[in-house]
């Protein structure tokens, strides 16, 4: 690629500053930031959340209301138009056709209520002047070229009959539908499997030589971008840092902020006790402990010479399918005769591809789901027998830490009633000022304000819900946590703080961990032991560092290799 010619820039925007109206005044959030696009490149822009990354690609796409921004710049040429002064006629025939994008959460962005065919129709639609004939044809081929299963029959399917990779992947169809010059891919991969993961980043690179796109790639995850970009941005709190080519990037980075990025992502071949985090090196106050392996084998000799405190024996999950006219009844089975032990203190790895049944087992082991056969037995205890009763005595002893911390939280809830509202069931604290204590001490162990009590779910960020959604876990004091994909959606840097502080709280007060996750760094980095699950059944397990040093299976292998 010749980068040095005018003429082959596709986007070439100096000086960018964007405020938002907040009542009378406006908040800046960028501050003069420059983006050169070349032709037929892909240019990652990564950074934490809120550094300005998503809102620069809207004003690429001008999906910024005007009549609450004030946005200015030296020069914002995107496809020889100065993207400032376009108007909404214009916006309408260059959005979809010229300049595209594939949104990071594809069940919000599809219609619920129309096919995924038709859905992908309605833009050649707008944009060609295909007839129906030709536009069904060209969608056929777009989910061929997409690699959607039996493309004829995922035309007729509504979003929710489809996967999430595959939801993705109807994205991708509608995005490049009219070949358009420049795609726009914001974090499209975040909560998929590391497999589908790799999947799409093969599926973008393909079309983009295809189609001769160029792709600016938003992401929050520097070691995802690293095997697709050319260029790498860096965002910081709304400013540029740093832009480099990819591996110049990671060999040499220049800026201490990309540096703390490099770092915190948890390494693949030694074990920190403590991942760094931005703010550690912002400080300039790293200090790093390594665990030895001999280390660890004194800790896991210890560990496994207890009593396991959860067993789960020959578990089966089964369920009815619709039943046909004239035909005994089917079942799916979700979950094939599953047998594990974990111990006091002990963090036990569940990964897979989504539908292998790991969060179907997670939901048993908290008895949020009846077991179909086999047993669970918690403090001698079979879970599956025990009465309902007796099951909500035992529940405060078994909590979990949810995926989407938001949704979890009730909106209207102070979230400091939030954590105090199951303590109080529970009966832990002698009186509500006692427990508001407890709860405010905390809120400040989870690393937030203790005033934060008062304050509602919306006023948080991401990464605050979910130190929220630990504390509301923890103050029930429990011996087990069950953490379903509960760091997958977060920033790199907010991942490393979740991460350490559940390994504070383990070696603090013996907690043990069922951590689920797709990310198998980060599962390799935070367990002991990793179990592998497909297709319902237990594919391998072992101690986690020999399982991926040495994996037994094909399955195992392909998951490992998958690893950014």
């Amino acid at each position: 690629m010749t980068r040095s010619s005018p003429n082959n820039l596709q986007v070439d925007v100096k000086g960018l500053n964007l405020s938002f109206k907040n009542g009378n005044q406006f908040t800046q959030v960028l501050h003069d930031v420059d983006i050169q696009l070349h032709k037929d490149e892909i240019l990652a822009i990564v950074g934490e959340s809120g550094s300005g990354k998503s809102i620069t690609s809207k004003i690429l796409m001008g999906l910024l209301d005007t009549r609450q921004i004030q946005v200015h710049a030296k020069k914002s040429i995107v496809l020889e138009k100065d993207v400032l002064k376009m108007d909404a006629g214009e916006w309408a025939r260059f959005r979809g056709s010229e300049i595209s994008m594939i949104f990071q959460e594809p069940m919000s962005s599809l219609n619920p209520t129309i096919t995924c065919g038709q859905q992908v129709a309605e833009i050649l639609k707008i944009h060609t002047q295909l007839n129906a004939k030709e536009r069904h044809q060209t969608v056929l081929e777009l989910f061929e070229k997409v690699k959607l299963p039996s493309p004829e029959v995922t035309y007729q399917k509504y979003p929710h009959e489809i996967s999430g990779g595959q939801m993705q992947r109807v994205m991708i169809a509608m995005a490049v539908a009219c070949k358009p010059k420049i795609l726009i891919a914001d974090e499209p991969t975040t909560a998929l499997d590391v497999t589908v993961q790799r999947e799409i980043i093969l599926l973008l690179k393909s079309l983009q030589r295809e189609y001769g796109m160029s792709i600016v790639f938003i992401s929050h995850d520097l070691s995802l971008v690293r095997s697709i970009a050319d260029r790498i941005m860096v965002m910081y709190q709304g400013r540029l840092v740093e832009t480099k080519d990819a591996q110049d990037l990671f060999q040499n980075p220049q800026e201490l902020y990309t540096k703390a990025l490099i770092a915190a992502r948890p390494e693949t071949d030694r074990r920190l006790k403590r991942l760094p985090t931005i703010r550690d090196f912002m400080e300039k106050r790293l200090v790093e402990q390594v665990e030895s392996t001999s280390q660890r084998k004194e800790r896991h000799h210890e560990m496994y010479r207890g009593v396991p405190i959860l067993k789960v024996d020959s578990v089966v999950k089964d369920y009815a399918l619709k039943k046909k006219l004239f035909q005994p009844r089917q079942y799916f089975r979700a979950v094939d005769h599953v047998s594990f032990e974990l111990y006091k203190g002990e963090s036990l790895g569940l990964v897979g591809e989504s539908g292998c049944g790991k969060s179907t087992l997670g939901n048993m082991i908290l008895g949020l789901l009846p077991v179909t056969s086999g047993q669970i037995v918690f403090e001698n205890q079979d879970l599956s027998q025990i009465s309902s009763n007796a099951l909500r005595k035992l529940r405060k002893k078994i909590q979990i830490i949810f995926q989407d911390p938001f949704a979890s939280l009730n909106p209207r809830l102070k979230i400091g009633d939030a954590i105090m509202e199951p303590m109080k069931w529970h009966g832990i604290g002698s009186s509500d000022k006692d427990r508001r204590h407890r709860v405010e001490q905390l809120l400040e162990r989870v690393g937030l304000d203790s005033g934060y009590f008062e304050r509602y779910p919306h006023e948080f960020s991401g990464g605050q819900r979910q130190r929220i959604g630990i504390a509301r876990a923890v103050a029930l004091e429990p011996e087990l946590i069950v953490c379903d994909e509960s760091v997958s959606a977060l920033d790199i840097s907010v991942q490393a703080q979740v991460l350490n502080l559940l390994n504070e709280f383990k070696e603090d007060l013996g907690f043990s961990y069922i951590f689920i996750s797709h990310d198998l760094g980060v599962v390799k980095y935070f367990c002991d032991r990793v179990i592998v699950m497909n297709k319902g059944k237990i594919e391998e397990q072992n101690e986690a560092d020999e399982l991926y040093s040495n994996p037994q299976r094909e399955y195992t292998k392909k998951l490992i290799e998958a690893i950014p």
